[in-house]
């Protein structure tokens, strides 16, 4: 159920800073563009701001090119609305200390959510956020039209992989007929983002994919800067945790990216997915992030070497553990 004061706040804003998560994916854009329409059909003003550029795939939905970089200012900004991020560090430098004194209104689906917010509405039973920004739209009275209809098909294919996760539920079908009969293309969005790869990514999975290891159920690659810059994918792995998961004998994945985190100091960055039956978002909270039981990530820092052999064992203590359970 939504919160009345989520809604209150909503209606008695005027201009709203919306938000999501650093490297933010399908769900996270989507949502975020189909807010900005939603703002804009009630006569509210809004901006809508990422820590990190709009991916390349991501860039043709409707309104893609107003959202902006973080923002500095507060002045005139009565409410920050946080969009499908389950703490508050995951908005990375989005959310500034001058939106400090603001109210902040979260909506997310992540079962690890901190509640980070002054209101919040988490609902994990939704397979994406995009899936509850319909619902706010019913709240609201706010009817979903064909630029909507496409960015929250989005959000909730790409978290979906095209309806084939184990939170796909009759509720989310429903909601994908729903969003298809206003005026969304579901193969576009499969062939331009689902399917499609670029070449750079390509030619990083050929590097990294031969010393791909798998162990106790567990199968994952390393990803140094190196290896990045080399064949020009600019931190891009093409979701390679996704790929890496269809293996045959891999109950879990796991991609370990080599960044450089604050103050340049070394820091590596994990993506974890699972099958049936295996929750990996107990160890991307306990390393200090958060997602769903069959995908999550966390930042680590330190070395690669440091990284995995700090990681892998909890992961494969999650297998067994999902091993174990009837």
């Amino acid at each position: 159920m939504i919160p009345a004061s989520l809604l209150n706040g909503l209606r008695d804003a005027t201009r709203v800073l919306a938000v999501s998560h650093v490297k933010p994916d399908g769900d996270a854009i989507g949502s975020l563009l189909a807010l900005g329409h939603m703002l804009g059909a009630l006569g509210k003003s809004s901006v809508l701001s990422l820590n990190d550029p709009v991916p390349a795939i991501y860039r043709s939905l409707p309104g893609a090119d107003a959202i902006v970089g973080p923002q500095r200012d507060a002045a005139g900004f009565d409410a920050v609305i946080a969009l499908d991020c389950s703490s508050v560090d995951r908005l990375g430098r989005a959310y500034g200390a001058a939106f400090a004194h603001l109210p902040l209104l979260v909506i997310d689906h992540h079962i690890t959510n901190d509640r980070f917010g002054t209101i919040n509405w988490v609902a994990p039973e939704c397979a994406a956020t995009s899936q509850m920004l319909l619902l706010l739209a019913d709240a609201l009275g706010v009817t979903i039209d064909q630029p909507m209809a496409q960015c929250l098909l989005t959000g909730l294919v790409t978290d979906t992989l095209c309806f084939r996760t184990n939170n796909t539920t009759a509720a989310v079908l429903a909601a994908g007929m729903r969003l298809l009969e206003a005026g969304g293309n579901l193969t576009t969005i499969t062939e331009n983002i689902l399917e499609q790869r670029s070449f750079n990514v390509v030619r990083l999975w050929g590097t990294v994919l031969d010393a791909a290891q798998l162990e106790q159920g567990v199968i994952w690659v390393t990803i140094s800067l190196a290896q990045f810059e080399a064949c020009g994918a600019n931190g891009d792995d093409g979701s390679l945790s996704s790929l890496l998961i269809r293996t045959e004998g891999a109950d879990i994945s796991a991609t370990f990216a080599e960044k450089l985190g604050e103050s340049g100091a070394a820091a590596v960055e994990c993506s974890f997915r699972a099958r049936k039956g295996f929750d990996i978002s107990g160890v991307a909270q306990q390393l200090g992030g958060g997602g769903h039981p069959a995908a999550g990530g966390c930042t680590v820092p330190g070395t690669l070497a440091e990284a995995t052999a700090k990681v892998i064992p909890l992961l494969q203590q999650a297998r067994t553990n999902g091993l174990s359970e009837p």
